[in-house]
């Protein structure tokens, strides 16, 4: 059978393509989107955190996969991304854990 006359591709398998391609990307933008509930529920200290966590769940993904696997997590090069987003990641949760709360939960 030609390419021409394939059977259309279902949307189901589309989004499931979509999913595999994305899942570093997916994976740590739903880390993000818990962060962001943790800072609505005033409790800024968590998700703080949390989006240090992030930074470093994307960099563990970036030095463990191929560009090709991380997608829109690789920017620049490797070694870059990973060193940045450790840092980062590491300056949020240092700054989050050592700030005095001035009696503020």
């Amino acid at each position: 059978m030609s390419p021409a006359h394939a059977a259309p591709e279902s949307r189901s398998s589309r989004v499931g393509a979509f999913v595999r391609t994305n899942l570093p990307l997916i994976l740590v933008g739903a880390v993000l989107v818990v962060a962001v509930v943790f800072l609505a529920w005033d409790r800024w200290r968590r998700g703080a955190v949390i989006i240090g966590g992030a930074a470093l769940l994307a960099a563990a993904f970036r030095l463990l996969l191929s560009t090709e696997q991380v997608g829109l997590l690789a920017v620049r090069s490797k070694r870059f991304d990973v060193s940045w987003l450790t840092v980062l990641g590491t300056a949020i949760i240092v700054l989050a854990a050592t700030v005095n709360t001035l009696g503020v939960g």
